[in-house]
């Protein structure tokens, strides 16, 4: 709904199901830390979840013209990358542990508030929210790549251990 919202040009529609999905984080935050609830399958699932406010958010900018084309293809060729590389090693390693790193937390927590201030800005259309969200492209692709590059060396290393 974000990406048709935005697309329609219903900014504020858009706006407020980004952070409903946004949202939907947080009991399952709240669950693993209040009663450890930490499973394999959570371990699986969760980078997924977490990747899943950005995945809808930033398309939906992007194909609203908010956000440049070029950002959504980072954010995404990284997402790719990470996952060629886990398939890669569940088919020639006995790895089936993949944590998640604080880099890619920190990534993702970048590229959610970089969407929140596009849509921002294009709701309410005030010069210092465009200000701050042109100024949050290049910390979103510089923790991106960061992130992209921090999951590389711990691969090697994994890699190196087997």
């Amino acid at each position: 709904m974000v990406v048709y919202s935005s697309w329609s040009g219903r900014y504020l529609l858009a706006g407020w199901y980004f952070g409903r999905a946004c949202l939907h984080r947080y009991p399952g935050w709240v669950g693993r830390s209040r009663y450890g609830g930490d499973t394999q399958v959570g371990a699986y699932l969760d980078p997924i979840a977490d990747k899943v406010p950005a995945q809808r958010g930033l398309p939906g900018t992007s194909l609203g013209s908010l956000v440049p084309w070029w950002l959504v293809a980072i954010i995404f060729g990284r997402d790719i990358y990470i996952l060629a590389a886990v398939g890669v090693f569940m088919l020639w390693t006995p790895v089936r542990q993949f944590p998640p790193s604080i880099w890619g937390k920190v990534s993702t927590f970048v590229q959610i508030c970089t969407a929140i201030l596009w849509i921002a800005h294009t709701i309410f259309g005030t010069r210092v929210l465009g200000e701050i969200s042109s100024a949050m492209l290049w910390p979103c692709v510089a923790f991106t790549v960061w992130s992209a590059v921090d999951y590389t060396w711990k691969g090697i290393r994994t890699y190196r251990k087997y």
